[in-house]
């Protein structure tokens, strides 16, 4: 080969590369720049199950400082989850405190790196040198028991959105996963839970509802609601999990935002089908136990469901082309303003596209937005800011 040619032959494959690379540079440094708020982490629950400093890094975990400085993640919403289980046996209440107190402990062992975040007032103050903020958001309303008092208490506690049911039925709402309704809509009380969040400045969160509690919480609520964690069920029909397209515009029409999780099972069609049918037969094998135990004979052994469910169903994939997609529908759906992010990391299992594994992952998904054509202003909005606007809105609408 001659010289020249063969100089060209080396060069080609930099400068293919060449492009791919500056605009991966681009995408990291606006993911730096801008103010990311991811509206669902699930870190406090692992912290409880196997703890570990998040102020340094965590190789088991998807969320620790580093991470998020790496990928430009500003504002983290702590998930204080709770489970139906914990909702029957009475111990919700003291496992949301116990999370609750988890967050502030980080945030004290490590004043430079993190701080709880109340008050969209105070983002910039608190994330002066650095800081990763630390908000609040409640996974199920079951801490609340059946005292409204419950609802000032944890407000004061710091949290600043209340996700009204989980994956069964309570004493506020419905679940999207329940085959049975309980309410067909918000309780009396969940009813007077929502008017009591929108008097003292917590969010609505719809994600996890059935469609008619969703829809009611929404009609009854003031100002803003927020879909913290759900996909758009335009790409899983049937999957009630995620939000319809009707739900979705009545969020944006109060002002609201939807929020894209990336977990594989809320964004691959065929895993949310698994995960929908796994909730059917939890459903008629609880059915099943009762009846056996009524009879007074053994119950089934739900390890050994489980284990055979697993076989049955592995893991799925997904790819950061569907996380996209699905900002990309939300956009089209209702607009630009009304979108935002709530990842689930720390709650899905390592259930992930391969691109989004860890919140040090942020600058992937502004590459793949930037490569699809958004602008940069409007990338800011997806990444944080339509989040914050509604934030600002319905603290704004507190005791009117």
């Amino acid at each position: 080969m001659r010289p020249a040619l063969l100089a060209a032959s080396l060069l080609a494959p930099l400068a293919l590369a060449a492009p791919a690379a500056y605009a991966q540079d681009a995408a990291t440094r606006l993911a730096r720049d801008a103010l990311i708020v991811d509206t669902h982490i699930d870190a406090p629950g692992i912290l409880m199950d196997t703890w570990a400093d998040l102020g340094v890094e965590a190789k088991d975990r998807e969320f620790d400082y580093p991470k998020a400085r790496a990928g430009g993640l500003d504002i983290a919403f702590m998930s204080i989850y709770t489970s139906p289980k914990q909702d029957a046996d009475g111990s919700a209440w003291q496992v949301a405190n116990a999370m609750i107190d988890g967050v502030e402990a980080l945030a004290q062992r490590h004043p430079g790196k993190f701080a709880v975040l109340t008050s969209p007032r105070d983002v910039e103050r608190l994330r002066a040198g650095g800081r990763v903020l630390l908000p609040l958001g409640m996974e199920n309303g079951a801490p609340l028991g059946d005292k409204l008092d419950n609802v000032r208490f944890f407000f004061e506690r710091g949290v600043r959105y209340i996700t009204l049911a989980h994956s069964a039925n309570n004493r506020i709402a419905d679940s999207s996963y329940a085959l049975e309704k309980t309410w067909n809509g918000l309780s009396p009380f969940g009813r007077e839970v929502v008017r009591e969040m929108n008097r003292l400045g917590i969010m609505v969160d719809v994600s996890h509802l059935g469609d008619a509690s969703a829809k009611e919480a929404i009609a009854l609520s003031t100002v803003p609601v927020i879909a913290s964690h759900s996909a758009f069920r335009h790409f899983t029909p049937g999957f009630e999990r995620n939000i319809s397209d009707e739900i979705a515009r009545l969020v944006a029409a109060k002002g609201g935002v939807i929020q894209v999780p990336f977990g594989t099972a809320f964004i691959n069609p065929a895993s949310a089908a698994n995960t929908q049918a796994h909730f059917r037969a939890i459903n008629d094998f609880n059915k099943r136990n009762a009846e056996l135990k009524a009879q007074g004979q053994p119950e089934l052994d739900r390890k050994a469901f489980d284990k055979t469910w697993d076989e049955a169903h592995p893991p799925l994939q997904s790819t950061l082309a569907q996380v996209l997609d699905q900002l990309d529908y939300g956009v089209k759906l209702v607009g630009i303003d009304h979108v935002g992010i709530g990842s689930d990391f720390d709650g899905v299992d390592g259930e992930l596209p391969p691109e989004l594994k860890t919140v040090a992952d942020f600058p992937h998904l502004v590459a793949g937005l930037q490569a699809r054509g958004h602008r940069e202003a409007d990338i800011r909005k997806l990444l944080g800011g339509n989040l914050l606007r509604a934030w600002t809105a319905i603290e704004a609408g507190a005791g009117k």
